[in-house]
């Protein structure tokens, strides 16, 4: 434990008598950015610890998420930090292609215009407008949380230097063959106008309706059925099962499509499952992404029905259609027809969603960009495998091992002006030429570049090394890649991680991006239910760093952390994380009033009292506790151990009995000023990562040091001393069991009652001064009467209440409640014992009354004690 002459006198006088959270956040803050304390040094000796921001998009505002991950990830970097690392924690935001898109879009409808009136080269020009203007609010936000990021190393997804990585990248993957160009089907927004990824739709159940349609005529007709009458209008096949004697003799055979006029084949194919409906499925491949694959297998035409906008674009009576007003227009063509033969509505059924803007995703045949995912995706789980990469909680690399396993190939184009611009040229004689950072792109008549960008996730999933400078050998990148850890939410594991695996194997040369990955779960309210505005029940975390301080709001959220399970929060338990800081900054302030210093050694051995030694043993043990809490990332028990050190052990107890040393002065009190000094620095040092602004106002004014971001994080010292814990716990078990006695007895811990202590056969003797300090005993007085007995091990303490209370009434009062203890339990008893009774009640019922018999037990055990206690009359 470090040792610090820098005391001032009287370090109390400088502190509020109340801690006000508004005064001292903002001016800290900006302190410890202007002494470049978050700034990492890629020149340093020292060892690096390397963690990023899961970059927030451009467009985004600090949420209870964000609050959330970001308390954590700055615990761990402000600990790392105290204990000696070379510590860069990479801000820096996502340019949210789609996200961004929209917003500016909808700026634009305002002034009644579209993009296509500014054209391309404006649009763009006016994006980046808006992110300077309006864009990057969370970066304040991030400020008043605390977060501890290298300010000056900020990235943009956008920026110069990651852009040439992404291209870097690009022609890289093309040149290995990694990334190709092809037909298939995509998920495809109407409302957006671009593809997007699997992972970017969000399924939920909608109430729709299931149709079956009569394809055919006779024995020669089949019965398919479908939630999405529209798309029959592509259909080019129906397939069956291969072994489906139903259907063998149609096989190979064409049958009509109504509405149409065209013939169709009936195919054999493996994927259709004949115990599922009537065992045969209409095939729609240029509109299902099964159906393409069935199609693919058979040889069938892709016939598109719909453009970009899902509006229907053959078969003259649905022709101009959207898609939902061509259902049920169909639907009723068929009907009139007599070809529908079951109708069933509502029909519950899961639905694709686009996550920005909850859009029904139209599956569509689309000639894009892909990535082919197999070499990267195998790369990428064998590395958690292996023992490279750990998963953290471990039960979570089952959920990472079944996406990478099956993942497939990633569409990476989208028909979006915002983004990284595909680098891809076409000539005018079909010539396609992938052009690098430092190459020219072709030039002449006819060459065009793809008006395609990347997918969001491709710039991002370079973030670990792209903003250390990567394709550049930089000494950044020497010094802080791998990162150290990757703190993030399970819901991202495949969003973002499972990029970031693949493009750091690929790319880094087989060195994977980070150490270890850090699953937490999602924020929820009190009832643990997700925070939706839609729900009612989102919550602003600024709002609540107003009312009650931004430690309180980092408080409540870290001790409700545990690995990869989600948190509730209410704003009573912020409250309450509040009046834990407020009790941080009282008690504090009174130790110092009280004259707890730091100055000169630690006293020895010989010197301390027994509640000394206690105090210093449970210190070590704590700090034990939090370095194996840190390591293990269990962020719930590390904030448990440090409160209940901190009120518990340290103001409720150690303070409360050394009061008397205090008082008496001396020597004994020098001691304990010193020992008290000490478990606040270390104390304050412990809670610093996770409350930084309180801890950092009070420990700057008891130790005169400069800041504790830049303190060093406490060790362990190995002093333990049993004989001390045993003697403390034995004054706490007498300290409690008469607080519980005066309690039954309805009087207030302050009231002051003369007490009689027989101490001498234990270890308690020493410590009479502080028990009656504590508990609030008198002396006993030459009138004393002990009208109540307790013993208390091998103790005995013996109470007047005849001043205090009414005896006849206390007991009058007890016997009545003992009476009626005895009447439950023999009611209990006899319901119990009841046969017939046992035999017809629910099992609930009967669970009940055994639970009115044990209670009423208990409370005649205890009401028979407390009459015991009672002098007689």
């Amino acid at each position: 434990m470090t040792e610090n002459t820098q005391t001032p006198s009287s370090p109390y006088s400088e502190l509020p008598t109340s801690y006000a959270p508004a005064d001292v956040e903002g001016k800290l803050y900006e302190r410890w950015v202007e002494r470049g304390y978050f700034e990492a040094d890629e020149k340093s000796d020292k060892p690096p610890f390397a963690i990023v921001i899961p970059p927030p998009n451009v467009t985004g505002s600090l949420h209870l998420g964000h609050a959330f991950e970001h308390t954590l990830i700055d615990a761990i970097t402000r600990r790392k930090r105290m204990q000696g690392y070379e510590t860069l924690w990479q801000p820096g935001m996502d340019h949210a292609g789609i996200a961004t898109q929209n917003v500016v879009e909808r700026e634009l409808a305002k002034e009644g215009k579209s993009r296509h009136d500014l054209g391309r080269e404006a649009f763009v020009e006016r994006v980046w407008q808006w992110k300077g203007e309006s864009g990057g609010q969370i970066s304040g936000q991030m400020r008043r949380l605390g977060d501890g990021v290298d300010w000056s190393r900020e990235r943009f997804t956008m920026d110069e230097g990651l852009s040439e990585a992404v291209q870097t990248i690009f022609k890289k993957l093309y040149d290995d063959e990694l990334i190709y160009r092809a037909e298939r089907i995509i998920n495809w927004c109407p409302r957006c106008l671009t593809a997007i990824s699997d992972i970017e739709v969000e399924y939920q159940d909608d109430e729709g309706e299931l149709v079956s349609i009569r394809y055919g005529e006779g024995d020669a007709s089949i019965v398919v059925a479908t939630t999405r009458a529209e798309t029959m209008l592509g259909d080019t096949a129906v397939a069956v099962h291969p072994d489906d004697e139903r259907y063998k003799h149609l096989v190979g055979t064409e049958i009509e499509l109504p509405l149409t006029g065209r013939r169709i084949p009936v195919v054999a194919d493996e994927h259709v499952d004949p115990e599922f409906g009537t065992g045969a499925v209409k095939v729609t491949p240029a509109h299902d992404p099964n159906d393409f694959e069935i199609g693919q297998r058979h040889g069938l035409p892709n016939l598109a029905v719909m453009d970009e906008h899902a509006v229907i674009t053959v078969h003259g009576p649905f022709l101009g259609l959207d898609r939902l007003e061509a259902r049920s227009a169909i639907v009723a063509a068929l009907r009139a027809e007599g070809r529908i033969v079951a109708e069933k509505r509502p029909y519950t059924h899961s639905v694709g969603h686009c996550s920005r803007c909850k859009t029904t995703i139209e599956p569509r045949l689309s000639l894009q960009w892909w990535v082919k995912v197999g070499p990267l995706a195998k790369a990428a789980g064998d590395a958690v495998r292996d023992g490279q990469v750990k998963i953290h909680p471990q039960e979570m690399e089952k959920r990472y091992f079944d996406w990478v396993d099956n993942l497939h190939d990633w569409c990476i184009s989208r028909q979006l002006w915002w983004g990284h611009r595909i680098p891809v040229w076409y000539g005018p004689n079909g010539e396609i030429v992938c052009v690098g950072p430092d190459e020219q792109p072709p030039t002449g008549e006819g060459w065009t570049q793809d008006t395609d960008v990347l997918d969001t996730w491709f710039s991002s999933g370079l973030w670990p090394f792209s903003t250390l400078g990567w394709p550049q050998q930089t000494d950044s990148l020497a010094k802080f890649y791998p990162n150290a850890v990757l703190v993030t939410g399970y819901d991202i594991l495949f969003f973002w991680v499972a990029r970031m695996m693949m493009f750091g194997l690929y790319a880094m040369d087989g060195t994977p991006p980070f150490h270890t990955i850090a699953l937490h779960g999602m924020v929820r309210d009190e009832r643990g239910k997700k925070m939706s505005k839609s729900f009612g029940n989102a919550v602003n975390p600024l709002d609540w760093m107003d009312k009650y301080g931004s430690d309180a709001v980092r408080f409540t959220l870290a001790r409700g952390a545990n690995p990869g399970v989600d948190v509730p929060i209410g704003e009573d338990w912020v409250q309450a994380s509040s009046k834990f800081a407020n009790k941080i900054w009282n008690a504090t302030r009174f130790a110092m009033m009280n004259g707890a210093t730091i100055e000169g050694e630690l006293p020895s051995v010989e010197q301390m009292s027994a509640t000394d030694r206690w105090i210093l043993s449970r210190l070590n043990e704590t700090v034990a506790q939090a370095d194996a809490f840190y390591e293990d990332y269990q962020f719930s028990k590390l904030s448990e151990a440090l409160y209940h050190f901190a009120w518990d052990e340290v103001f409720d107890w150690y303070v409360e009995l050394s009061k008397t040393t205090f008082f008496a002065g001396g020597e004994p009190a020098k001691a304990s000023a010193r020992v008290l000094g000490e478990v606040l620095d270390v104390m304050l040092r412990l809670l610093h990562p996770v409350v930084p602004f309180v801890t950092e106002t009070l420990w700057t004014t008891l130790t005169g040091g400069e800041s504790l971001v830049i303190a060093d994080w406490p060790k362990d010292s190995g002093f333990r001393d049993a004989a001390a814990e045993a003697e403390i716990e034995g004054v706490q078990s007498l300290v409690r069991e008469v607080r519980r006695f005066r309690k039954e007895q309805g009087l207030d811990d302050k009231q002051k009652v003369p007490a009689r202590l027989d101490l001498s056969t234990t270890t308690l003797a020493a410590h009479e001064a502080a028990i009656r300090q504590v508990l609030r005993l008198q002396p006993e007085g030459d009138a004393f009467s002990a009208t109540a007995t307790l013993p208390v091990g091998r103790a005995t303490v013996a109470l007047d209440l005849s001043g205090t209370i009414d005896i006849p009434a206390e007991r009058k009062r007890l016997s009545k409640d003992l009476a009626a203890a005895e009447k439950e339990k023999q009611q209990a008893e006899a319901k119990l014992g009841n046969e017939a009774f046992i035999a017809k009640a629910p099992d609930n019922v009967v669970d009940k009354i055994k639970g009115r018999l044990t209670k009423a037990e208990d409370d005649i055990v205890r009401l028979k004690a407390q009459l015991d206690a009672l002098p007689a009359g």
